[in-house]
């Protein structure tokens, strides 16, 4: 006999549901809680690369790994009793609690990264050279992520709007570190040009069902450009790797030192968050269309 549970909907009605495996549950709205625990997760180890550069110099350069360490520790258990429903239980509260952290260790950590070089001088060479002033927006953008899933309950169309608006930011910052980065050694293969008009393209897209109702056809569009971002990505982290492993005796701290491996992974990384926001999309779209 099929087991049911209550379950309250955003109108505050109690209805009744079958009581499913937890993968047979599987929406927009989980697949986006996933993803943002996995990638405050998967930071330690970027930010454990990063910070060895200096061999964190400074003691706030730990607080971004622990949090990234503590954050699959806090969300995993509450997820697994709330069965990955963001808006009830434990893991309502733990995803708050996680989501403003998450947004102001990266607010933090931009301005201390800009303070490194930036405020010093105030010059686009200050710029490009100091530390990655944009990369700890990370942490700010994954944890508006635990908190929109938390907040935004009315539909699917809003709710998929804000998950594309950070997405398209996310593309942003990919711009702006492209060319920040790039920037350094000159864009010397030309290739690297190719990252910057990726943001871009990126954003631009993603942008476009934020501001205006679009068609089920400009959905499968944007579907198009989030696969040929994760090429991208694919290739750029490809083409690094092997910069760094260009030399005869490579060790850890060439890929320390070098191209870091994991920048371009960002690129598939934020097309998988785009693609769910999209596939949210076209079902708000279809739904009204009926």
């Amino acid at each position: 006999m099929e087991s049911r549970t209550l379950r309250h909907n955003p109108s505050g009605e109690q209805t009744e549901v079958a009581a499913r495996p937890i993968w047979k549950r599987l929406g927009p709205r989980e697949l986006v809680e996933i993803f943002a625990v996995f990638n405050l997760s998967f930071l330690a180890l970027d930010i454990l690369l990063a910070h060895s550069y200096n061999r964190f110099r400074h003691w706030a350069e730990w607080i971004p790994f622990v949090f990234s360490c503590a954050v699959p520790v806090i969300m995993a258990p509450a997820m697994w009793v709330s069965r990955l429903d963001p808006r009830r239980g434990a893991s309502k509260w733990a995803g708050l609690v996680v989501g403003w952290v998450s947004v102001i260790v990266g607010v933090t950590g931009m301005v201390l990264h800009l303070n490194s070089n930036f405020f010093e001088a105030m010059t686009i060479k200050s710029l490009v050279y100091t530390a990655p002033f944009i990369a700890p927006l990370s942490y700010a953008g994954v944890g508006m992520l635990l908190i929109l899933n938390r907040s935004v309950i009315s539909g699917m169309a809003e709710w998929s709007g804000w998950v594309l608006l950070l997405a398209a930011g996310g593309f942003f910052g990919n711009f702006v570190l492209s060319l920040t980065d790039h920037a350094q050694i000159g864009f010397y293969g030309g290739v690297e040009w190719i990252a910057v008009g990726a943001g871009a393209l990126g954003f631009a897209f993603l942008l476009m069902p934020v501001v205006m109702n679009v068609t089920s056809g400009f959905v499968r569009i944007c579907f198009v450009v989030m696969a040929l971002q994760v090429i991208v990505g694919l290739v750029g982290f490809g083409l690094h790797v092997r910069a760094d492993l260009r030399g005869k005796e490579t060790t850890i701290w060439d890929l320390v030192h070098g191209a870091p491996p994991f920048a371009p992974l960002l690129f598939a990384n934020i097309a998988l968050l785009g693609a769910i926001g999209l596939w949210a999309r076209g079902r708000a779209v279809r739904s009204t269309a009926v």
